[in-house]
């Protein structure tokens, strides 16, 4: 049995303003492809489908065009769970179509989806709150299916009777997916536990969010779900929400963040993204195998002190989005923005970064006598730490005072 795990498409979203959706369907069809070429029997996407609980009529067709090409007709099922960034009721309102094709939408913890079968003979046989198990055409062994969306704390109190406690989340969740191993798990088919939460090792380091990612923790005062609340039965737990690729733990099983699709913030820049290839038997998890994925623009922040250098550096990035940042002693002039934007069409951000002069504390009382001009560069020096107001600034200052050109 071959599982391909992904997650975190953040279908929709955009760099400030720039639409990222074009490059999604680049990458969306790179996932299918690969899915295609390795002829992979189940597609888990560990949720943020969408970038928002309110996605364009685009976004929306790119989603559901995707997952019924993943499909393969029905003989292929695909399961997907809501993320921080999706609506659940959103997520689960094609269900009903969707299952014709094998598509499974799992937006509220503790659904249930109830069994069927599709033409192409994926025939879900048993289900419970939380709980599928999949007959696959090309298997002879059961795939096993414990699934977690995210849930806000109001949620889990609904669904999983959660209290509120940071210990009591976790041992809620850690009871709930315990009880559904006991019944329904052993080595007779492959088990894995698909959900979006922040995961950690207990007493490890903690993973780091993206920049702009919305907060997933304080579930209950949660920081964290650890680790070692998953149960020993499962033979692999695929997560979404961290954009980056990383295996959090080998224990019980690995404990894998696929990665997003793209990089959505300037903090991901070089980075590396992934979906995952899982190879599975009966009661075993043969191996799994990032395969990178290449569709899409890259990300990249440098710094320069001289406008030329930075004119050079992005003309051999022509391609690539870009986070420049412009150290100097004084404001960014306004011909100097103006040469560097005509220079480069993927500019999303220029930082002006103004050296910070000491200033030597000389004690010495503010000369009166002096031009309103030259009183306005040393209060600006006084509150700059030294630095010296930009010509453009002065001549704004000039402008207001009306003594331009004098």
């Amino acid at each position: 049995m071959k599982i391909l795990h992904t997650a975190d498409w953040h279908i929709g979203k955009k760099l400030d303003l720039f639409s990222r959706l074009d490059e999604q369907r680049l990458v969306l069809d790179e996932i299918c492809e690969i899915a295609e070429r390795e002829a992979v029997d189940a597609v888990v996407i560990a949720g943020d489908l969408f970038d928002n609980f309110n996605p364009s009529s685009e976004a929306t067709e790119l989603l559901y065009s995707t997952l019924h090409r993943l499909s393969a007709n029905g003989s292929r099922a695909v399961i997907a769970i809501a993320g921080n960034h999706d609506s659940p009721e959103r997520i689960q309102v094609p269900d009903a179509l969707a299952k014709v094709c094998g598509i499974l939408f799992v937006g509220f913890p503790n659904t249930e989806v109830k069994p069927f079968c599709t033409q192409g003979k994926v025939d879900i046989v048993r289900t419970a709150k939380g709980f599928i198990e999949i007959m696959l055409p090309n298997c002879d062994f059961p795939l096993r299916i414990l699934h977690t969306p995210y849930a806000n704390e109001q949620r889990l109190k609904t669904f999983l009777g959660v209290e509120d406690s940071e210990e009591a989340l976790r041992l809620n969740l850690q009871q709930h997916w315990q009880d559904l191993a006991d019944t329904y798990l052993d080595n007779k088919g492959f088990n894995l536990l698909a959900t979006h939460l922040y995961v950690m090792q207990k007493e490890g380091p903690m993973p780091e969010e993206p920049d702009d990612e919305r907060p997933i923790l304080h579930i209950g005062g949660a920081q964290a779900i650890y680790t070692e609340n998953f149960p020993k039965q499962v033979h692999y737990i695929a997560l979404g929400h961290l954009h980056r690729f990383q295996v959090v733990d080998k224990e019980p099983a690995p404990a894998i963040y696929s990665s997003s699709p793209l990089a959505y913030s300037f903090s991901e820049a070089n980075q590396r993204k992934f979906v995952v290839l899982i190879e599975a038997s009966a009661g075993k998890l043969i191996g799994y195998q990032p395969i990178e994925l290449f569709k899409g623009k890259k990300l990249r922040r440098k710094s320069f002190h001289k406008i030329d250098e930075a004119i050079e550096w992005l003309q051999e990035h022509a391609d690539d989005l870009i986070e420049l940042t412009i150290i100097s002693d004084n404001y960014l002039e306004a011909a100097d923005k103006k040469r560097l934007m005509e220079a480069h069409s993927g500019i999303i951000q220029i930082i002006p970064q103004v050296k910070k002069a000491e200033v030597a504390e000389t004690g010495s009382e503010i000369d009166l006598s002096l031009s309103m001009e030259k009183l306005f560069q040393e209060y600006f020096k006084s509150k700059n730490k030294g630095q010296e107001p930009s010509e453009g600034l002065l001549e704004v200052f000039r402008e207001v005072l009306g003594t331009e050109g004098e």
